[in-house]
């Protein structure tokens, strides 16, 4: 299948590798800075670097828009596709709607389900890629697109997407940010982080094997109260994380 991306963001980064590598012919690549889209063709076959959204001679039946939520609706408004083009963004979070104004009625979403760095290798066939489309054609055109990388092909609606993306920033921005935490409570002590790192993976290891509601531990929901509000104390000149702690631990006590 051929494909233009438009954006070379992380997302774009990894998606372009992965369906180029499993035999998709990549044929644009699309950045405002032209040098960013050429830094992606660079690991791509025969992509062609371009910061023009003029694809008017665009051999792509497939065009993916990864780029800034908040820049979205602009690029689908400003860009020219082919006739019969299919478009589609990678968005967990906004409406394929978003892209009615694209000179095309075949849109749709193609949003892989996990966190993208550009230094950080990923396995695409892991990933659970989630499709939405506009009509029956476009979708089996996007599921035959997902599985020629992965494994996992998910269909949800603009709604239902929108839940899924919140509790993917549960489950991975917000607990990064704890270990964030974590990790400064320990530097200013002059203590090594490396030595949570044991417990961190047992502690996703065994929240996924057991289901995290049969896998909280600690303090809280012990209702050990003397160790929590001792762990309030020395919290004493970090208010914002004192905060933060307190709130969660009265959240876990009220579990059952």
């Amino acid at each position: 299948m051929k494909i233009a991306i438009i954006g070379s963001g992380n997302v774009a980064w990894h998606l372009a590798q992965a369906l180029d590598k499993s035999g998709n012919k990549i044929t644009e690549i699309y950045s405002r800075n032209i040098a960013n889209a050429k830094k992606l063709c660079s690991k791509l076959y025969d992509a062609h670097a371009t910061d023009s959204l003029d694809f008017a001679a665009s051999q792509a039946s497939v065009f993916i828009i990864s780029v800034p939520d908040n820049a979205l609706s602009e690029v689908a408004q400003q860009a020219y596709f082919p006739e019969n083009a299919i478009v589609v963004h990678t968005s967990g979070t906004l409406a394929m709607s978003q892209l009615e104004t694209a000179n095309t009625n075949q849109i749709g979403v193609f949003y892989p389900l996990q966190t993208f760095t550009k230094s950080k290798p990923v396995d695409f066939k892991t990933i659970p890629i989630c499709i939405e489309a506009s009509d029956t054609k476009t979708e089996k055109t996007l599921e035959k697109l997902a599985f020629s990388i992965c494994e996992n092909v998910c269909f949800y609606d603009s709604e239902d997407r929108k839940k899924l993306h919140l509790a993917a920033v549960f489950a991975c921005n917000f607990t990064n940010f704890m270990l964030i935490k974590a990790k400064t409570i320990l530097e200013n002590e002059d203590l090594s982080f490396d030595v949570l790192k044991p417990l961190i993976r047992e502690t996703i290891e065994k929240a996924l094997e057991l289901g995290p509601e049969n896998a909280q531990t600690g303090p809280a929901i012990r209702k050990d109260t003397k160790t929590v509000q001792k762990h309030l104390d020395l919290l004493n000149q970090q208010p914002e994380i004192q905060k933060i702690y307190q709130l969660i631990s009265e959240q876990i006590m009220k579990q059952k």
